[in-house]
């Protein structure tokens, strides 16, 4: 059989998209490539949430016409987000592309290289389903973190946002299905999961309210945590991205309860302005964003968070930038995803308000974040210093091997020598000998 090998561009859900027909591929015979020079099979899994990302993708795609002159019997497929949007443009675009798939069409990616193997090429699959494919569970088998997809698709149309439009209304799977997934990679050696949904604190609600049984007071997702926390061998929870408006009483108390459940949060909340975050369609104020923060500390003093900041959208004043600023000292974010905001073809944004922040200002107030962020996340790291973290072992350190690195209960990256027989997966004490802004360092109890 022919072997293939898969670039993935974007978020944690595309990471886990791409594993997941990797998998499918293999079960069907398929092999997988030293590398993209050796493959017979290239597949991109494309991001569309930015114009770089799409820029990014179409760059490195647009490169290999010559490479595919050289073998014409060499396929090139594309799917994802930025499939979904761009559709049969693409292949205007790109004529070399032997075929384009959607982001519900993944299941049907080994048919088209089928048929692209066999001589068709300009093959656009983009229909949009309600279903969630059964085949697309497998996982790669080892791994001290597995991803869970739990829900696909956001209901939220915030203005500035494609993802609606890329991925769809939001679906959720049974909750038995999906801790079968989790069982089987906890069986498989896996301590942590990490569960993922565009807009994670909104799952089963669809589903409830077309049933009629939607309780203002209940949280499907909290009900998902405490039947995740019961399956044997996993030892810690994460999960992203909530939203807002979904985290009641009731999430809360989950989350703050639940020992499995990691005490780090990534809460997105774009900006600290009222006025903006109408104009975004948040569906929540500054003060609700407060007070939800403030709900979690108050039972987790020690948690941290992070979080997702647009600076520079349209019509944004200084006021409302130092209302951003506030909300960030306010928190205490330990890690931030500060965007520029980029305009993006087909958002409500993108039609009705005009890009009016320079991209002088819109750099500077990214800066101003920016450091911001690196002080007190400095700060509250040297606070670490001297105490005791548990921390999950992921194995050697990317920027030195001959440490290893893992992660605390609160997500925050540690660094250390490892102890003989030490194994990924492992969980172990580790004493704070010293920090920087985005590590803790220490020594193994």
């Amino acid at each position: 059989m022919p072997n293939y090998h898969i670039r993935t561009y974007g978020c944690q859900m595309n990471d886990r998209d791409s594993e997941s027909l990797a998998c499918l591929l293999d079960a069907l015979g398929h092999t997988r490539a030293e590398s993209e020079e050796t493959a017979d099979i290239l597949l991109f899994n494309t991001c569309s949430v930015r114009d770089q990302a799409e820029r990014k993708a179409l760059g490195k795609i647009g490169i290999l016409k010559k490479l595919k002159r050289d073998r014409p019997d060499l396929v090139i497929g594309v799917f994802g987000c930025m499939a979904q949007n761009l559709g049969r443009s693409l292949l205007d675009k790109l004529p070399h592309l032997d075929f384009v798939a959607g982001t519900d069409r993944l299941h049907e990616i080994p048919e088209l290289i089928a048929e692209a193997l066999d001589g068709r090429n300009g093959l656009v699959s983009t229909d949009t389903s309600e279903d969630m494919p059964t085949v697309l569970t497998g996982h790669e088998r080892g791994q001290v973190t597995g991803y869970v997809s739990v829900m696909r698709g956001c209901n939220q149309f915030c203005t500035y946002c494609i993802v609606p439009y890329t991925r769809g209304s939001e679906r959720s799977r049974e909750p038995e299905d999906i801790v079968r997934e989790i069982q089987t990679l906890a069986d498989g050696g896996t301590k942590e999961v990490l569960l993922l949904g565009q807009n994670i604190t909104a799952y089963g609600l669809a589903e409830a309210r077309e049933s009629g049984a939607l309780d203002p007071q209940a949280s499907p997702f909290a009900n998902l945590l405490h039947a995740v926390h019961e399956v044997s061998g996993i030892e810690r929870i994460r999960f992203t991205s909530p939203h807002v408006r979904y985290m009641n009483d009731a999430f809360v108390d989950a989350v703050c309860s639940l020992p499995k459940v990691c005490k780090g949060f990534h809460i997105p909340f774009q900006s600290g302005s009222d006025r903006i975050l109408k104009l975004m369609n948040r569906g929540y104020t500054a003060t609700e964003y407060l007070d939800r923060i403030k709900a979690i500390r108050a039972r987790l003093p020690d948690c941290s968070f992070s979080t997702d900041v647009i600076v520079g959208f349209p019509t944004e004043t200084e006021e409302d930038f130092e209302a951003t600023r506030s909300v960030m000292q306010k928190v205490g974010y330990d890690m931030a995803y500060i965007f520029k905001y980029s305009e993006r073809t087909g958002t409500k944004a993108a039609e009705r308000l005009e890009d009016t922040v320079p991209e002088d200002v819109k750099l500077a107030r990214n800066q101003i974040l920016l450091t911001d962020l690196e002080t007190g996340a400095e700060a509250r790291n040297q606070a670490c210093v001297g105490q005791e973290r548990q921390v999950l072992v992921t194995g050697p350190s990317k920027r030195n091997a001959s440490r290893w690195s893992g992660r605390t209960d609160a997500n925050k990256v540690c660094i250390f020598e490892p102890t003989p027989g030490m194994q990924p997966g492992d969980l172990v004490r580790i004493a704070i000998t010293h920090t920087t802004s985005h590590s803790l360092f220490g020594n193994v109890m």
